[in-house]
């Protein structure tokens, strides 16, 4: 399955946010590394185009779309941190306000990191009881492996799904697994966010996330894993838009 910036429907606003149905909603962030990879890996492709809603994760994806006139027109960028921001919060609000608990769970990362999580929403979350389940490091699950993530998210019956695997596993994870969780809650694939909770990952300062730099920190913090991504995925990206661009829908 191809993916085309212009056809995919991503969300364009924040407010868009709270208007997300309740339920079993599949939800992504797509950015100009996911597009890239996208172009090469069909299965993450369809595990992006066929999720039930998109976040505009990056300031230089939701210009392309204006650029390309696309079906979907981000007016700003949505990180994949604001919408986990958003999510606990609402969730936290509804629980205080109906006197009643609920529960979220982080699968992926490592035990560090999770045990990081759970202190940390403890105090950030009072009314939200956080399950977590750390999943082997390794390029692809085996079919016992795959099953015992299902049946803990099943067991654990969330009201809140976060998978943090990085991508494009964790969303490629979600999407082919999908039927098998019997949940009834948003679930959302966050990558990075995980370690930016925990912080064991700082986030850029905010000035520079305002200013779209938030991939030249990351550069700088991390230049020998990210030069890559970001040097010559401009260019890939670059050459994405441009072949779009002439392409008739």
């Amino acid at each position: 399955m191809s993916l085309q910036l212009k056809t995919l429907n991503i969300i364009c606003s924040r407010p868009e946010l709270d208007r997300i149905p309740a339920g079993k909603i599949l939800i992504n962030t797509i950015n100009v590394h996911s597009y890239n990879t996208a172009q090469e890996d069909e299965a993450f492709a369809e595990a992006l185009v066929k999720g039930d809603y998109l976040l505009p994760d990056g300031a230089h994806l939701a210009k392309a779309c204006h650029w390309l006139k696309a079906n979907s027109q981000p007016e700003e960028r949505i990180a994949g941190w604001d919408f986990f921001i958003f999510e606990m919060q609402r969730l936290e609000a509804r629980c205080k306000r109906d006197n009643v608990r609920c529960k979220v769970m982080f699968l992926g990362s490592t035990e560090k990191v999770l045990v990081l999580i759970r202190e940390r929403a403890a105090v950030d979350y009072p009314h939200l009881d956080i399950i977590t389940y750390s999943p082997p490091f390794k390029p692809e699950f085996s079919d016992e492996e795959n099953q015992a993530m299902i049946g803990a998210v099943n067991r654990a019956d969330p009201d809140l799904l976060w998978i943090g695997m990085t991508a494009p596993k964790q969303e490629k994870w979600a999407y082919l697994h999908w039927d098998e969780l019997n949940i009834h809650c948003h679930c959302g694939t966050v990558g990075a966010v995980f370690e930016f909770y925990a912080g064991t990952q700082k986030r850029a300062p905010l000035s520079w996330q305002r200013n779209s730099l938030e991939w030249l920190h990351r550069l700088i913090m991390e230049p020998r894993r990210m030069w890559r991504r970001y040097i010559i995925g401009a260019a890939k990206f670059l050459y994405y838009m441009l072949k779009e661009k002439n392409e008739k829908r």
